[in-house]
């Protein structure tokens, strides 16, 4: 019997060798005989280095159209978190290989970031802290960092997905007005969680705090335009948590600059990663983190378990939870690799 063959990204080992998020763990596969293998380490994967494995599981690397194999073995792509833009999702389609995500894992951690980051900003975290650091004559600086309160302030999001909705969910504690936009979003799931469905137009006009999550497509790409940023107030914040190119980042530095939006959290940029060079980064209105501010052992242990539970389930024959590219569920070709899995 062929041992099933799972390729790892290469982003689990540290250069000195010790796992890089040790609350993953798929040891257990290991002890029920899937073969587990450390992929190179590679921006792009090549045909090469994805052949003779049935499953990948997947952080930083990029699969294109180039990257499936011509053995018609590979049959999932687990992807570690829920962004998934580096990964062509027709090209899995195509070669027959399911794409799942670990929307559990990411669902608390990422809300509780974007909570921290709204928190941070309206109190002028950054600012007093430079300001402590000043000894005795820094110090009536503070009377210059009022901030502002959050009780019947306005946050917005762009998009109200798996972590929106949670965000929300925690903001419902500080009694702010929730308003959102997603065209895609089940108007009775927002009345449910309090949030109001408005137009994208109102969600940068009317929020103190104006936040995005949506995924990284062709709709969303720079969906935080120049033009929308220009409706922001000069007392309003932004957050984005999502991915760098969702909104326009010369746009954003303008505005900052310019003092025509009060201040910015991004933990993502466009590019990733940035250059050191790179202005926004050089702002004390601007809370920067490197994609990785969510990141907490409790989310890496559950994207272990639900990534486990994707290769058990296609091990077995099963179609795994958490499919992006559900059409290739009806496809006769990985019908029949998961036939092939059941009979092994």
């Amino acid at each position: 019997m062929t041992a099933f063959r799972v390729g790892l990204s290469a982003d689990f080992t540290r250069a000195d060798g010790k796992p890089t998020f040790p609350s993953y763990d798929l040891s257990a596969l290991g002890a029920e005989g899937v073969e587990l293998v450390e992929l190179p380490r590679a921006a792009l994967l090549s045909a090469d280095h994805v052949t003779g494995f049935d499953a990948v599981v997947l952080l930083g690397e990029r699969m294109a159209a180039s990257s499936f194999p011509g053995d018609g073995r590979l049959a999932l792509i687990a992807r570690m978190g829920v962004g998934y833009d580096t990964v062509d999702t027709d090209a899995c389609t195509a070669n027959d290989v399911v794409l799942t995500i670990t929307p559990d894992a990411v669902r608390r951690p990422m809300a509780t970031t974007q909570v921290c980051l709204i928190l941070a900003l309206t109190h002028n975290l950054m600012a007093k802290d430079r300001i402590a650091r000043t000894g005795t004559l820094g110090w009536p600086a503070r009377l210059d960092w009022h901030g502002m309160g959050l009780v019947g302030r306005t946050v917005g999001s762009v998009g109200v997905g798996n972590i929106g909705a949670e965000m929300f969910r925690l903001l419902k504690a500080f009694d702010v007005r929730m308003i959102a936009h997603d065209p895609y979003a089940d108007p009775a799931a927002l009345a449910a969680l309090g949030v109001e469905a408005v137009s994208l137009e109102a969600v940068f006009e009317q929020s103190d705090v104006v936040t995005f999550n949506c995924p990284l497509n062709d709709e969303t790409r720079h969906i935080g335009s120049a033009a929308m940023i220009a409706r922001m107030r000069p007392t309003s914040y932004l957050v984005n948590t999502s991915r760098g190119p969702v909104v326009d980042q010369k746009a954003l530095y303008d505005a900052l600059v310019e003092g025509r939006i009060a201040g910015a959290a991004i933990d993502v940029f466009d590019p990733e990663p940035p250059s050191a060079h790179e202005p926004i980064l050089r702002l004390d209105n601007v809370i920067t983190a490197p994609h990785s501010l969510g990141w907490t052992d409790q989310m890496f242990a559950t994207m272990g378990a639900v990534n486990r539970g994707a290769i058990q389930d296609v091990r077995a024959g099963r179609q795994p939870a958490n499919v992006v590219n559900r059409a290739v569920l009806e496809r006769a070709g990985f019908r029949a690799k998961l036939a092939a899995m059941a009979g092994r």
